[in-house]
């Protein structure tokens, strides 16, 4: 147990004073988190042995599995704010064809290429994982897109359109990879799952938003009850530790697995309590304010996760190379593409695709699942190797895009210290205050 709070408390303080030389160095602060942990995992400060200094195994790593978790619950109910239906009105179909198209046109590119590279030397690759892997690139990590728009405050047409594109990212991306697996999986087996094809990844979508949708409105409901800022702030805050955990269970019915995601869970919860609840801006912006610790630590953690040993592997850099060269390339013409089609004006057009660059948790979720392949571990190890690379570069490209795209201000050198000094009131001879 003192191993767990040394750790905590390591990560928490390690982050935080990382993040002092990325801010001169004009890096967000996302960037500096994950490279505290990067510095307190395995394979750095956590290889010398020394309990509570870092993370000693990546077994160690995967004990705090349960915060990240949790983050990831807030951070997804935090996105479902920026589904109110006034801003749907006016850009609803724009999200919903940039979605689905620029994750399409990203998988087709990324199979295209591997497809090739197996091709030209069928020992690099297998063509099951090739497909497979051309799915799991249309995923985007939401986390650290937020980071960024949190910390630098970005707001304008680009800033909504990333937030509910990366907001759909997840149900898009799901699709595509059973179908994907599904065939990858029929390619080494000579067997073909209609059910996990199809069926399954539809279930979990569909129980996914009927299940955020309710909580939701409960926690509506029941924040009428409550008059207190600090209660409601509670209540809001179990009431995502609750869907969280909902999200979490699976079962069987009838030989179909029964699962839920739980990023669209928690993002469809934070949607409709925010189109609802009268006072939910307000409830939003105190929960944001309890879960700034909770974030520093989930991307600390992540930072832990980060497998340098993938490096070692020139045959996965090979092939990595090839993910990230072409991925990218499919996320920018994909969007691109998409935001022409739908008239977006240019500055969403050029930027909107760097801005989805960002992949971790999701993608690492889906290569468990492809882990079943023959060549699983190539997929696995390819994936660890892109998040490592887009996880530090991902946050700073997409600062840099939101800059060009003039949503965030130049910062400026206030201090909250200084603020807060200046805000004391000044007595006077009279004994008055000024």
């Amino acid at each position: 147990m003192s191993q767990i709070f040394l750790c905590l408390s390591i990560s928490l303080m390690g982050g935080l004073v990382m993040s002092r030389p990325a801010k001169k160095l004009g890096l967000p602060a996302v960037t500096a988190y994950l490279l505290a942990g990067l510095l307190l995992g395995p394979f750095c400060l956590g290889a010398i042995g020394i309990p509570g200094l870092g993370f000693n195994t990546a077994e160690q790593v995967a004990q705090f599995n349960i915060i990240s978790q949790a983050a990831l619950g807030f951070i997804a109910f935090a996105i479902g704010d920026e589904f109110r239906l006034e801003q749907l009105r006016s850009m609803g179909h724009r999200v919903i064809i940039v979605g689905i198209a620029q994750a399409v046109i990203t998988t087709a590119v990324v199979d295209a290429a591997l497809v090739a590279l197996h091709y030209m030397n069928p020992g690099l690759i297998s063509l099951p994982a090739a497909i497979t892997l051309g799915a799991i690139a249309a995923a985007t990590a939401p986390a650290a897109t937020l980071m960024v728009v949190r910390q630098y405050k970005a707001d304008g047409p680009l800033t909504h359109l990333l937030l509910m594109v990366v907001a759909i990212d997840d149900a898009v991306g799901l699709v595509l990879f059973s179908a994907s697996y599904g065939v990858a999986t029929a390619m080494e087996s000579g067997a073909v799952s209609i059910i996990s094809v199809l069926v399954e990844p539809v279930i979990e979508i569909v129980l996914s938003l009927v299940l955020g949708g309710l909580s939701g409105f409960f926690l509506h409901r029941l924040e009428q009850f409550f008059h207190s800022r600090s209660k409601r702030r509670s209540l809001s805050i179990g009431f995502v530790l609750l869907t969280v955990g909902l999200s979490m269970v699976e079962f069987e019915v009838g030989g179909v697995h029964i699962g839920f995601s739980l990023l669209l869970t928690c993002m469809m919860a934070g949607t409709v309590f925010c189109n609802i609840c009268r006072t939910s801006q307000e409830i939003m912006e105190r929960v944001d304010h309890w879960t700034a610790p909770l974030n520093i630590l989930f991307f600390v953690i992540s930072g832990a996760e980060l497998d340098l040993g993938v490096l070692s592997q020139p045959l996965v850099l090979l092939v990595g190379v090839v993910y990230i060269i072409f991925r990218s390339l499919g996320k920018f013409f994909g969007a691109y593409a998409s935001c022409a089609a739908t008239g977006c004006e240019p500055k969403i057009r050029n930027h909107l695709g760097i801005t989805l660059l960002p992949q971790a948790g999701v993608a690492l979720g889906m290569t468990l699942t492809a882990q079943t392949l023959s060549d699983g571990n190539m997929v696995r190890n390819v994936v660890l190797f892109s998040v490592l690379v887009y996880e530090l570069v991902g946050p700073a490209l997409t600062k840099r895009s939101l800059i060009a795209a003039g949503e965030i201000k130049p910062e400026g050198k206030t201090s909250a210290r200084t603020m807060n000094v200046a805000k004391e009131p000044v007595k006077l001879e009279s004994g008055e205050q000024k």
